[in-house]
């Protein structure tokens, strides 16, 4: 039986992840020097939310807050501090980001942990494609601080030096998967037997009960993610609105919605939008999201009222969400988010 790993604190391991967290420290000064020269304000967001977000797949860590009068009140660590961050831009502010903490249920591996740390971003009055510049920048910044301009992940290598390249999610499902998702979904809605019919004849298995967003995540996962940012950092975009819930529509084609995911490695990097600032629209699209949460989790959590009541006043405005563990694991050669890390959460026994 092989030894058990040692507690991240011994001297040992400790000295084995130290140049990973120097790194780390590096990166995120440069980072944050760039952000301020951009002219951005730091923000620092509340982990105590009425509610966590409420994308049906994420799961919160939930808690309660006790009055002197002995009441209780719900409340959760948030997911992402996208609903604040949001406030602060109904509140005037036009350009911010934030390194923050942040907490997700039932998540562990070499790129999951239970608390992790989210880089996120807003441009108030910029276009959703300037994001993908500024994931550039940070990419670049990473690279330079980590002295290291090829990232790999599980045999998976990538030049960061090399331009950035696009695709639409479309595209990537016929070009890795040969599946056409654009006869499986429109304006309206999703049409969850075509697209069984299309991953099934690719060979793609699923659950009877899967719906259209588990088939498209299967196929995501299975068959097109290994194949992102091999070679070059690719920006993959025009996502069906079905799995938007925070974006707007592109004006051009309502099917689709303003919404990126950067890949570098085969590893999701950044997840950005233009954001979507209709009260009425968020309201129904994050009511949906609850509905397919308690279907299939049994369980959903509240909207945050305030979060929508100030989306009345959040101007036209673009935003993303880094993993910044991540970004430090591919600059620094890390294989585990636990090195990267200066105090690992607690292992399970």
């Amino acid at each position: 039986m092989s030894n058990p790993i040692s507690p991240w604190w011994m001297p040992d391991r400790h000295q084995d992840r130290r140049p990973f967290l120097l790194a780390r420290n590096r990166i995120k000064r440069a980072i944050r020097d760039w952000f301020n020269a951009q002219g951005f304000v730091e923000v620092e967001t509340g982990c105590l939310q009425v509610s966590p977000g409420n994308e049906a797949h994420l799961h919160a860590f939930k808690t309660e807050r006790i009055g002197t009068d002995l009441q209780r009140d719900p409340l959760y660590l948030h997911t992402s501090p996208e609903f604040a961050c949001k406030k602060l831009m109904a509140a005037g502010e036009e350009k911010i980001f934030t390194f923050a903490p942040v907490f997700r249920n039932r998540e562990a591996g070499p790129l999951h942990a239970s608390e992790f740390t989210m880089l996120e971003w807003y441009r108030a009055g910029a276009p959703y494609q300037q994001l993908w510049a500024d994931c550039a920048e940070l990419v670049s910044l990473a690279a330079t601080a980590a002295a290291s301009t090829t990232w790999a992940y599980r045999a998976r290598i990538c030049n960061t030096t090399a331009p950035f390249t696009t695709m639409t999610v479309d595209d990537a499902f016929s070009s890795f998967a040969r599946v056409d998702l654009c006869a499986t979904y429109d304006a309206i809605g999703t049409y969850r037997d075509v697209l069984a019919k299309r991953a099934s004849e690719a060979g793609i298995h699923f659950g009877p009960d899967d719906s259209w967003a588990d088939i498209f995540s299967r196929v995501l996962t299975e068959r097109i993610e290994p194949h992102l940012g091999r070679d070059k950092p690719l920006i993959l975009h025009s996502y069906p609105t079905a799995q938007s819930s925070l974006a707007r529509p592109v004006s051009a084609s309502p099917k689709h919605a303003e919404r990126f995911e950067l890949y570098i490695a085969g590893v999701e990097l950044a997840n950005g939008f233009g954001e979507l600032t209709d009260p009425v629209k968020q309201r129904a699209s994050l009511e949906a999201e609850m509905d397919l949460k308690e279907n299939r989790y049994g369980e959903r959590y509240p909207l945050d009222e305030n979060f929508l009541e100030a989306l009345k006043f959040v101007p036209p405005s673009s935003g993303c969400a880094l993993g910044f563990d991540r970004l430090v694991m591919l600059a620094t050669g890390a294989t585990h988010i636990d090195q990267v890390q200066w105090t690992p959460g607690p292992s399970r026994k």
